[in-house]
């Protein structure tokens, strides 16, 4: 039985993003995350037959899912990689009227067992997934307590996390961390469980995925590339679900729109010239929404235009 080509999951924030990225019939748009099509199907139904749709996916089933979804449609063009190297991609050489970026896990890679991003289910080696570079049971392995506490802290803020490195070191000799439920055990017996709702390992893991992925780093590139290729005119829309992403995608647009505070140090004041416009501030998702898609209430939408040369004072 063939599968179907419908997304699997919920795209979060779908008609604000639909909204924001302020889609053009024969516009040129590149989805950098694809994931499972949800947005890029909807930026795609808005498409003339002279519009363009770019997916990316550094995720080998995404692509697939992309190809299958839309490999027929002569207005699509997919491409296997970060979107951090989208200026890499010849196709995003013409420029762009719009880029979207969900730095969302997808459902589906935390529904996978063995994509390793959920302590829920327990799976080996928690890494991103097929090629896409160490793992975090190697990382773990090897790297020095205070390593590990540093990346606890500073990608998951974990109160803990020095504790939680020191018994992750201690342990590992004798019972290496091989597998998710090894080690979100591990973390929940130094953390406790309480009364809380959320998972103790909830932290711990998020930080992991964020350090070995690289995707604060990640994030810094592509922001930067999709300003460089965006038209005057052209949106970005970025979806984010971390503060530390969140703060970064705040203050590049902040650093592009506004012109920075005055120093009294500074013998001549550097001329400013602003090169995007903030849209729309931080956007959440509606009650509504949340309702029926638990994982839209972290989500923080933000959407900035790029200016054109006549619009900059």
């Amino acid at each position: 039985m063939r599968e179907s080509t419908q997304p699997s999951h919920l795209p979060v924030m779908f008609a604000q993003v639909l909204e924001g990225l302020r889609v053009l019939g024969n516009g040129r748009y590149l989805d950098g995350t694809f994931g499972r099509g949800g947005h890029a199907r909807g930026v795609l139904d808005r498409l003339g037959p002279d519009g363009r749709l770019l997916v990316m996916d550094k995720d080998p089933e995404a692509i697939a899912t992309a190809h299958a979804l839309f490999g027929a449609d002569a207005r699509v063009a997919v491409y296997r990689g970060s979107f951090a190297d989208l200026a890499h991609w010849d196709e995003t050489a013409a420029g762009l009227d719009g880029v979207l970026l969900d730095l969302g896990v997808s459902s589906p890679q935390l529904d996978v067992a063995e994509r390793g991003f959920s302590f829920a289910k327990d799976a080996a080696g928690h890494a991103h997934g097929p090629g896409l570079g160490e793992s975090a049971a190697n990382w773990l392995a090897r790297a020095d307590e205070r390593e590990i506490a540093d990346v606890l802290w500073k990608y998951g803020e974990e109160k803990l996390s020095r504790k939680i490195a020191r018994t992750i070191v201690a342990r590992r000799d004798d019972t290496p961390l091989l597998r998710t439920a090894q080690l979100a055990e591990l973390i929940a017996s130094v953390v406790g469980r309480g009364d809380s709702k959320i998972h103790p390992a909830t932290r711990s893991f998020q930080a992991i995925r964020i350090f070995i992925n690289r995707e604060l780093e990640d994030l810094e590139r592509g922001l930067a590339a999709a300003h460089d290729r965006l038209k005057p005119g052209g949106r970005l829309a970025v979806i984010s679900f971390h503060s530390l992403e969140d703060r970064i995608v705040k203050q590049f647009i902040a650093r592009h729109a506004k012109a920075p505070p005055g120093n009294r140090r500074m013998p001549v004041e550097v001329a400013f010239t602003p090169t995007l416009a903030d849209v729309s501030g931080a956007l959440r998702a509606e009650s509504s929404e949340t309702a029926v898609n638990p994982r839209a209430r972290s989500a923080v939408l933000r959407v900035a235009e790029k200016l054109a040369a006549q619009e900059r004072p």
